[in-house]
């Protein structure tokens, strides 16, 4: 759905129907029904009809989520920083999610912790976020290094292929400080749609529009599948070493082997990077929330009390985990269900969709939207994985 707003800025925004009548006799709003997607995903056919049926003196299109909390101001703030420097090429922003309390809200926390990496570097960045994305509207009416044609023509992820475009071209990406926005997450997120988001998240890494764009990717998934695994590995040896230390009273070549070893040394280090970790997003996450209370004053004001930092240390744990299975199974499958639409992968683009009879919700924000669950509510992680393992050739009948 479409908002063009008075700045003659195209304001593009999932909305609900109801959430139109806030703003009713304020705003000049126009409903543009795109249809369904036969080349591209339907999110990047239903920003691309909206592009196409813009005002023609419109000068900037931003892209906007509907479950973020925009601050007052923020549509002003971001246009002045395109005003001030015309050679931003895209101007992004991030989420600032605030978990629910399931397992499933803190791995989507931690997983989005990293995009906060464009505020340490004076707001410009090589990476954006499909939720906040303002460009020059030229760059689409003149196809701009055939950024349009890249979408349409088989394209699945918006805000990685425009990445890919922009450091191909040597391009800016910048994120200023007013565009960090709470993203309260769904109450009923449960770990199936954790996992529903992270196959999404994986599957972009096997879409591509150029050599370039393959190359990125490939470098993101070898350098992620190492990272993650190598940052679960040392607890793994850490439960070793315990287990080996608990033992060692009770045999003589175990309390041998342990005490030749260092391996109670090695956990203690281990236990402090944890706590310097913990204490780094703990601040990162305090400062990022102070900043949105500011911004928005008269709005909900956001605690830290609600964070509970060991479901944040079990998440971490489990994000690192299970990238690398993720990323092996979108490679492999080169399919993926997102919102109750499959879409297949040839050569990095979409080359089939197919679409299902009934609705699957699979988004983020706490908006109460509730779709067939995927596991019984009473089972288990390992009870969920070793289904999706068993369903792994199954892709049709399987909803990930």
């Amino acid at each position: 759905m479409i908002l063009f707003y008075h700045l003659s800025i195209p304001l593009f925004i999932d909305f609900d129907l109801l959430e139109l009548y806030d703003f009713q006799d304020k705003l000049d709003a126009k409903v543009v029904v795109a249809g369904f997607s036969t080349t591209c995903s339907q999110k990047i056919h239903n920003q691309l009809i909206g592009v196409e049926k813009m005002h023609k003196d419109s000068k900037y299109v931003l892209f906007l989520d509907d479950d973020v909390r925009l601050h007052p101001g923020t549509v002003g703030a971001l246009t002045k920083e395109m005003e001030k420097n015309p050679e931003i090429f895209i101007q992004t922003g991030y989420p600032l999610d605030l978990p629910s309390g399931s397992l499933g809200s803190y791995c989507i926390y931690e997983y989005h912790m990293p995009c906060s990496i464009g505020f340490a570097t004076g707001g410009r960045t090589f990476f954006l976020w499909g939720g906040c994305m303002m460009m020059h509207a030229d760059d689409f009416r003149q196809d701009l290094y055939g950024l349009v044609t890249a979408l349409k023509n088989g394209g699945y992820s918006d805000d990685m292929t425009l990445a890919a475009i922009a450091g191909q071209h040597k391009r800016l990406i910048t994120s200023p400080p007013v565009a960090v926005f709470p993203h309260p997450l769904a109450s009923d997120l449960s770990f199936s749609r954790y996992w529903n988001y992270l196959r999404k998240q994986t599957f972009v890494l096997e879409s591509y529009v150029s050599k370039v764009n393959w190359i990125m990717n490939r470098a993101l998934f070898g350098v992620h599948f190492y990272l993650s695994w190598g940052f679960v590995c040392p607890y793994v040896m850490a439960l070793v070493h315990i287990a080996t230390t608990l033992r060692a009273p009770y045999s003589a070549i175990v309390k041998e082997a342990a005490g030749s070893s260092c391996g109670l040394k090695l956990v203690s280090f281990l236990l402090i990077c944890t706590l310097t970790e913990l204490v780094s997003m703990w601040n990162l996450t305090r400062v990022e929330i102070q900043l949105c209370n500011m911004l928005s004053p008269e709005g909900p004001q956001d605690s830290l009390r609600s964070y509970n930092w060991g479901l944040v240390f079990v998440a971490v744990l489990v994000d690192n985990f299970l990238y690398p299975i993720s990323a092996i199974r979108s490679h492999f499958s080169q399919s993926i269900n997102w919102s109750g639409i499959r879409y297949y992968l040839r050569d990095g683009k979409i080359s089939k969709i197919e679409r299902e009879n009934s609705s699957k919700y699979t988004d983020l924000g706490g908006k109460h939207l509730y779709g067939k669950k995927t596991y019984p509510a009473g089972k288990s992680l390992l009870g969920y994985l070793s289904i999706s393992l068993a369903q792994w050739h199954q892709p049709k009948k399987y909803d990930v």
